[in-house]
């Protein structure tokens, strides 16, 4: 199967390779191109916000063949376009699982027009037409929903932090002595609502990361630093179970250029997974070192061991691996674990990781490293990866401050 992708988007293009790579027995080849070359065979075209939702005159016209994928702003003046009823459109930011259902889709009508017949096909494509009209309406419906969630969860994060600001005057004693039993509660209290500040804003920026550019504010940070600060966060959650917890950091083997209240969250996160699923009792253990990462092993769950010709074994990023002595992860979910919609059965069930581990991965992408999961011999283990900065990098971001994303050299 042949799929042209006539798009600039980088993320769009992983995208698009990620999900192809899920269908088991497709034989496909994705080529990147632009609207002025276009290949004329191919099985399915993606045009990524073109001004227009028709294919050029000099395509096949077929509307099973082309996927659009536009801003919702644009979408009444591509509705005007002739013959746009018919068009599969996708909107910006592209799920995966919508993206996964159109290929799925052009995948069996290329599968299915050597065996068809005229009739059967007609009547194929209409019922087609008619579920790609109502999943653009689905589409506008989530689109509402997140941002409807998005202002909720933005005005719900102010009482919380006047309430937090609240616990702290008490407990500074501006107003009045307190005795240690009632300080104990209001720093239990205070806790409870920083866990409930984050995870508001993990809701967050999870409804609206993929539509909003932020700017990153990278520094150059020490790790040691933002774990410290990490596990002073989840300290009452390990005591009230009785979990030990061991740390061994290595230094790093260069600059690590990153976003330290980021990372902080990415620890927390993990580190609070950890902790609700190890029992009473348990053991978690933290190990940071330096690694040599091969980037192009990407689609692995796992990131392998470099191989190339000219073999360089210096460390070019930083791993941490955290292990806890909870239940082991099924192994069929290990992969969609850090995904947003990864469904969750509660209580000793690790096959969904919710909302923290979805935030670890938007944030560790952002910062051009990776997170994933495994069962070791000793129980689950979670690892991100953190790259290290050449000069190279170093220089491309400090001499444009404003940049919204991870070098362009970072492969390099």
């Amino acid at each position: 199967m042949k799929i042209i992708l006539v798009s600039n988007d980088h993320e769009l293009r992983e995208l698009c390779s990620g999900v192809l790579k899920e269908f088991a027995g497709l034989e496909w080849e994705l080529v990147p191109a632009t609207p002025e070359n276009c290949p004329p065979d191919a099985d399915l075209y993606i045009w990524d916000d073109h001004g227009r939702i028709a294919p050029p005159p000099e395509l096949e016209q077929t509307w099973s063949k082309h996927l659009f994928v536009i801003h919702r702003d644009d979408l009444s003046k591509c509705l005007e376009t002739p013959g746009a009823s018919a068009a599969a459109i996708l909107l910006k930011p592209v799920t995966r699982a919508c993206l996964a259902a159109f290929v799925e889709q052009a995948a069996s009508i290329a599968r299915a027009s050597h065996v068809d017949g005229s009739t059967l096909r007609a009547d194929r494509d209409e019922i087609l037409q008619c579920l790609i009209q109502a999943n653009l309406q689905i589409q506008r419906y989530d689109q509402d929903r997140t941002n409807f969630l998005a202002r909720a969860v933005h005005d719900f994060r102010a009482p919380l932090m006047t309430a937090n600001g609240y616990c702290g005057l008490l407990l500074s004693e501006a107003l009045g002595a307190q005795n240690e039993e009632q300080k104990e509660v209001l720093r239990r209290m205070q806790h409870s609502i920083k866990r409930l500040s984050r995870m508001a804003s993990t809701m967050f920026e999870l409804s609206v990361g993929k539509q909003i550019q932020r700017e990153p504010q990278f520094s150059r940070a020490e790790i040691r630093e933002c774990a410290e600060q990490a596990l002073h966060e989840i300290g009452p959650l390990a005591n009230g179970k009785n979990i030990s917890i061991s740390v061994e950091l290595e230094a790093e083997s260069g600059p690590l250029f990153i976003e330290p209240g980021q990372i902080e969250q990415v620890l927390i996160n993990i580190l609070e997974n950890a902790c609700k699923f190890t029992p009473k009792g348990g053991e978690i253990e933290i190990r940071g070192y330096p690694f040599f990462w091969d980037r192009r092993s990407s689609h692995s769950i796992t990131p392998q061991v470099e191989r190339r010709v000219r073999r360089s074994y210096a460390p070019n990023s930083y791993r941490i691996d955290i292990r806890d002595s909870g239940p082991r992860i099924p192994e069929e979910h290990l992969p969609r674990i850090f995904e947003e919609y990864t469904s969750y059965g509660g209580g000793a069930d690790r096959s969904g990781g919710g909302l923290g581990l979805a935030i670890c991965k938007m944030i560790l992408a952002s910062h051009g490293g990776r997170v994933w999961a495994e069962n070791s011999e000793s129980g689950p283990q979670f690892s991100f990866i953190l790259p290290v900065w050449t000069e190279k990098q170093q220089a491309h971001v400090l001499e444009s401050p404003g940049t919204n994303a991870w070098p362009a050299v970072a492969n390099s």
